[in-house]
């Protein structure tokens, strides 16, 4: 990492070097630290943490299912720390993260205003597979994804819900910021064409924001746009803003916008930088919500981590393995056996409940695990204060980020044959719009006596948790299987 970065870094250590790999291992240990000591203590002494954090990651789950108190802690102590930790470095030089709170703004962001050309759209309808479906065949499509265990029911019910109600689908009296307007994974091209106020906010990066409002003109919406001079119309060359170098300046933005602001996290960076700017987004998020104590959260929770997921998803995977094919079996077998127990193996012990689901990828590395582990420990704190969190975990899906990777490029396309279905961008993004919208009109969803129950709710995870084999075991097979199809 080079010494001239500024904005939000990771801290220096006794060497100099600003190691992603000692952030990850102590702000784990930190988390773990008030309910599993001995955990604290691994995760601390991991030596190998680029290979190593699986175990410790899935550990921050498990320790928190003896208690709803204890997962709050968890979530707490790992958010604490990562701000103790981080820093900020500027031209006046290096404090904590929790500066960002009060700093003053290096300069003032202004709105320009783009107005779609469209007619809102007065039907939910869902882009699959070169069709766009609606009506029955929206409803008939999600009770095939219900039985063959590819979301949870609680999310196939609240995309009913919303079918039922049009009128939801412009979220009147809210401005939702989305934070990565240019992500492929984020809702605004679907709010906009629905009819939304929505506040862009990405890169000051000319082609990225003419793609964006591009969109914004063709849609049906109002997009809010962050500009560097007073009264310039929406123009690619000054838009957009750094929220690793400009949380102060955002969120004072931000907070000035109309309406109830829904602050939605669709940023992703590779490595070392998505942790950043995952950082900077919470500082952001804190600040905000000194401002304006109304604001709503909104995350996409990857389904490449680990769960706890309800009885009822345990039984159907576990239903699932006891009806593999006979083939299936006799492969299995030796497999297993020549593996030492790592390939297809069964997803969960039977009557397990909650059970895990681990469905964490080794080669998506622990930057991005701890970048969406901390959405979810905000999430978690932010339901625990009262407020209102739509969060809910998305299915795999065909990202540029993800077929840029070969190994996962080839598991996706070979996962269908152990029951998991990959997601089209354009599928995706809707369903998860469709979702935002649900819970921001009824409250983010009922209240679960502990917070898995909350993250496990309206989950579509494209089969990972009701699939016979556990996902790791079975990762190396699809992509072996998918790579001829993943090279076409």
């Amino acid at each position: 990492m080079s010494e001239h970065e500024q904005g939000v870094l990771f801290p220096a250590g006794p060497d100099g070097r600003r190691s992603t790999a000692a952030l990850g291992r102590a702000v784990v240990a930190d988390a773990l630290r008030p309910v599993d000591a001995a955990g604290a203590l691994a995760a601390e002494h991991e030596t190998n943490w680029r290979a190593g954090y699986l175990t410790h990651f899935r550990r921050l789950v498990e320790a928190g299912l003896p208690s709803a108190e204890g997962a709050r802690s968890i979530a707490d102590s790992g958010l604490t720390s990562l701000h103790a930790r981080m820093r900020v470095v500027g031209a006046d030089g290096e404090t904590g993260l929790d500066a960002l709170t009060t700093a003053p703004a290096g300069r003032s962001l202004h709105t320009a205003e783009v107005t779609g050309t469209a007619e809102p759209e007065r039907e939910l309808s869902l882009p699959f597979h070169g069709d766009r479906l609606r009506g029955d065949a929206l409803l008939r499509r999600l009770d095939r994804w219900v039985e063959g265990g590819v979301v949870e029911p609680s999310c196939a019910e609240a995309v009913r819900t919303v079918a039922a109600h049009p009128e939801w689908l412009s979220i009147p009296g809210s401005t939702v910021v989305v934070l990565g307007a240019g992500a492929e994974m984020g809702p605004l091209t679907a709010l906009l064409r629905w009819g939304a106020r929505v506040a862009g906010v990405d890169l000051p990066r000319a082609p990225l924001w003419e793609r964006v409002l591009d969109t914004a003109r063709g849609g049906a919406g109002t997009l809010l746009v962050p500009m560097a001079e007073p009264g310039a119309a929406a123009d690619p060359r000054g838009a957009g803003g750094d929220l690793i170098a400009e949380v102060p300046a955002i969120a004072n933005w931000a907070a000035e916008l109309p309406g109830r602001p829904v602050l939605g996290n669709y940023v992703y960076a590779d490595g070392a930088t998505n942790v950043r700017v995952s950082t900077a987004v919470d500082a952001l998020t804190m600040r905000l919500a000194q401002a304006r104590p109304d604001v709503a959260l909104a995350f996409l929770a990857t389904p490449t981590d680990v769960f706890a997921v309800p009885a009822e998803a345990v039984e159907q995977s576990v239903r699932a393995y006891a009806g593999r094919s006979r083939s299936a079996k006799l492969l299995g077998r030796p497999l297993r056996t020549v593996s030492g127990g790592r390939l297809l193996r069964r997803a969960y012990v039977p009557g397990t409940d909650p059970g895990i689901a681990d469905s964490l990828v080794a080669q998506q590395g622990p930057n991005y695990a701890l970048a969406k582990r901390l959405q979810r420990w905000r999430a978690t704190v932010a339901r625990a204060s009262g407020s209102t969190v739509s969060m809910n975990v998305a299915p795999p899906t065909r990202t540029r980020s993800v077929l840029k990777n070969r190994a996962l490029a080839a598991a996706y396309a070979g996962a269908h044959r152990f029951g998991v279905e990959i997601f089209e961008p354009a599928t995706a993004n809707v369903l998860m719009a469709a979702l935002l919208v649900h819970d921001l009109h009824t409250g983010g969803g009922p209240a679960g006596e502990h917070p898995w129950q909350d993250e496990a709710h309206e989950a579509a995870h494209g089969g990972l948790w009701r699939a016979a084999y556990a996902p790791r075991s079975a990762l190396g097979l699809a992509a072996l299987l998918g790579y001829g199809a993943a090279r076409a």
